[in-house]
């Protein structure tokens, strides 16, 4: 079998989330965990990694930006056509890991994509966590995704929203995602689970945080999704020092993934 093949996909809806995302939801039987990754093709325009947005019977959802040769292609095509992809790729979050403790899960922009799987499952069933808190944050209203399920989530979890840059009519939390974790309400320091992902700055002074709260070490998780290419450890785009990425990863546990952060 060619590890390179991909599979024909039929979008089966278009939600657009901002001015330059959307989430595709595309046919798909199979396993997927939130924080794995497909990799999207459209022959003559090459491929892009794509984090798993959300999951359910028959479907995933992958949130895309247009940012690029193939992403911008992506977007020329609505309900009813057909993308090529590979996949999944990656190891994801696994959703037993938390079951039963608090959580809390931090994301900046776009890295509330591979997580958001983790935040809908919670908020389906609230009642397997002992508490749940998410801090999430955009550069401006105007970038905020999944505006819809967030008031959903708003309901029934925990959740701090604030963005960098305030604009006209805007009346929520202004600010950095760090500077809210010293005020986070947490029941137990040395057992709750944190997930932390965004980019690798964010990623770095948020963990800073939660460790000068008392957190260990171990139980703060990272997604790393830097410089995916092939998605199967060939090519060599994403390894750093003697660790692909794309294989032991994305998601790490922080003992092991502060030595990946660039």
């Amino acid at each position: 079998m060619n590890e390179y093949l991909p599979f024909s996909s039929e979008i089966v809806e278009v939600v657009k989330e901002t001015e330059i995302e959307s989430t595709f939801r595309m046919a798909y039987e199979g396993e997927a965990k939130p924080g794995q990754f497909f990799q999207v093709s459209i022959p003559k325009f090459g491929e892009a990694p794509i984090s798993v947005s959300g999951l359910g019977k028959g479907y995933i959802d992958l949130t895309i930006r247009k940012i690029g040769r193939v992403t911008d292609e992506v977007f020329n095509y609505t309900k009813g056509g057909k993308l090529f992809l590979r996949g999944p790729y990656g190891n994801g979050f696994d959703v037993e890991l938390y079951k039963g403790r608090e959580l809390v899960v931090v994301a900046g922009g776009t890295g509330l994509s591979p997580v958001k799987g983790v935040v809908d499952y919670f908020a389906q069933n609230t009642a397997e966590l002992s508490g749940f808190s998410l801090i999430a944050g955009f550069k401006s209203p105007q970038d905020i995704l999944f505006k819809k399920e967030m008031e959903a989530w708003q309901k029934k979890l925990n959740v701090v929203l604030t963005v960098d840059n305030a604009q006209d009519g805007y009346s929520g939390n202004v600010g950095l995602v760090t500077q809210f974790i010293p005020e986070l309400k947490i029941e137990s320091i040395a057992d709750v689970q944190v997930i932390i992902v965004g980019p690798p700055v964010m990623i770095s002074f948020a963990a800073k945080e939660f460790l000068k709260r008392g957190v260990p070490t171990k139980n703060i998780w990272i997604s790393l999704e830097r410089r995916m290419s092939c998605g199967i450890g060939k090519c060599g785009h994403c390894k750093i020092d003697d660790v692909y990425i794309c294989l032991e990863g994305p998601v790490f546990n922080y003992e092991k993934g502060v030595e990946l952060i660039d």
